[in-house]
C-alpha cells in the first residue's frame, strides 16, 4: 500500500455473542488484516464493559503475533496510570523477544471503563494520569537501558534483554498527548473516532514542537478514525444504525452489547435521541469505496499524519471483515 495502513480492533461483542467469540473473531480479523497488507495491527484495553472483550492486550497481543508472521502487531493501548514501567517493560522486552521487529507499545492515559472500575483496578487508589510524563520516561529508560545514573532503579534491568526494542506510540485525542509526545521525541496516535475536532491542530502542533530522540530522530504520526466502508454509500448508511445506537447507549450509560443491524433499525428514536446521534457522526467515516478513500486521504493531508489507522465496529461480523477487505482494495 502507498499509504500505510493500520488496524486498530477493540474486540466488539456483538448481541448474541459471548466475548470469547469476539476474542475468537480478532485473532481471524488479524490473519484477514495481514493477508489484506495492512501495517499494523492493535489491540484496545477496556474494562468491565459489556460491548468491548479486551481487557489485557498484552495478552491478546502475543496470540495476534503468533497467529500472524509479517503484521506489526502492539497495542492500542496500554492505559499506563494502572500499571508500573517496569511491568510493562517486562512485557514488552519479552513480547519482543518472541516476535522482534513486529511490536508496537502504544500507551493511553484515560481509565478505559468506568471510575468504580478504576478504582477496583487499583485495590481503590486510582492515581489518575498525573504521573504519566514520569512514567513514560521510566519506562523508555528501562526498554533502553538508559535510566540516570542517580535514578533509584538505575540497577534494575528490564529482561529478556535484546537487540531490539518495541517501538513506542503516545495515544491522545487532547492536546495532551501529542505536546508529550513531542517532548519526549515519541511517535504520536490521534484518535478522531474518539474527538472529531482540533486534532489537526494537535497533530501539526506536534510535528512543530517535536524534539529529536536518540529512539526517533524524526516526528512520526498517525491518525486513526472510525469507519465503515461497504459497497454502495447507502449500505454503508444502514451499517452505521448500530454504530448510532451503540453510542446512544454510551451516553445513557447502558452497558449492552453492540446491537445488531436488526436491533439497530428497530429503535425508535426522540428528536432529543436523533439530534445527539447525528452529532456524533463526525467521529464517523462511511460510505463507499472511492468516498472512504478520499476522506480518509483528505484526513491525512489536513493531520499531516504519516499513516492511517481504522476501527470498525458493524452489528455483525462479517460487514466489519468485508468493510476492511473494501479499504484495503482502495489503497491497493
Amino acid at each position: 500500500m502507498r499509504v500505510p495502513l493500520g488496524v486498530l480492533d477493540q474486540s466488539p461483542v456483538i448481541s448474541g455473542r459471548s466475548p470469547a467469540e469476539a476474542i475468537a473473531e480478532t485473532v481471524e480479523l488479524a490473519r484477514l488484516a495481514e493477508e489484506l497488507g495492512y501495517h499494523r495491527y492493535w489491540l484496545a484495553e477496556h474494562h468491565a464493559i459489556a460491548a468491548l472483550a479486551d481487557p489485557s492486550p498484552e495478552i491478546l497481543v502475543a496470540r495476534v503475533a503468533s497467529a500472524t508472521s509479517r503484521i506489526r502487531v502492539g497495542t492500542g493501548g496500554v492505559l499506563m496510570p494502572y500499571y508500573s514501567p517496569l511491568k510493562i517493560a517486562e512485557q514488552f522486552r519479552m513480547l519482543e523477544a518472541l516476535f522482534p521487529g513486529r511490536i508496537d507499545l502504544g500507551l493511553g492515559r484515560a481509565p478505559g471503563g468506568d471510575p468504580r472500575t478504576a478504582l477496583a483496578l487499583m485495590d481503590g487508589d486510582y492515581p489518575g494520569a498525573e504521573r504519566m510524563p514520569q512514567q513514560v520516561s521510566d519506562l523508555i529508560g528501562f526498554l533502553n537501558g538508559t535510566l540516570p545514573a542517580a535514578h533509584p532503579y538505575v540497577k534494575v534491568k528490564a529482561q529478556p534483554a535484546g537487540a531490539t526494542s518495541p517501538e513506542i506510540w503516545l495515544l491522545g485525542s487532547s492536546d495532551y498527548g501529542g505536546a508529550l509526545a513531542a517532548q519526549l521525541g515519541l511517535r504520536f496516535a490521534f484518535a478522531h473516532f474518539i474527538s472529531a475536532f482540533g486534532g489537526d491542530l494537535v497533530s501539526r502542533a506536534y510535528r512543530q514542537q517535536y524534539q529529536p530522540s536518540e529512539r526517533e530522530p524524526q516526528p512520526r504520526s498517525l491518525v486513526c478514525a472510525f469507519v465503515i466502508c461497504a459497497k454502495t454509500r447507502a449500505e454503508a448508511e444502514r451499517l452505521a444504525a448500530s454504530v448510532d445506537l451503540r453510542r446512544l447507549h454510551m451516553a445513557k450509560g447502558i452497558d449492552s452489547p453492540v446491537p445488531t443491524l436488526e436491533e439497530a433499525l428497530a429503535h425508535r428514536y426522540s428528536p432529543q435521541e436523533r439530534a445527539y446521534v447525528e452529532q456524533q457522526r463526525a467521529r464517523l467515516v462511511h460510505g463507499d469505496p472511492g468516498e472512504v478513500r478520499e476522506k480518509l486521504l483528505e484526513m491525512k493531508e489536513k493531520f499531516a499524519a504519516d499513516e492511517l489507522m481504522a476501527v470498525t465496529i458493524t452489528g455483525d461480523y462479517e460487514s466489519r471483515r468485508v468493510s476492511y477487505r473494501l479499504v484495503a482494495e482502495a489503497f491497493a
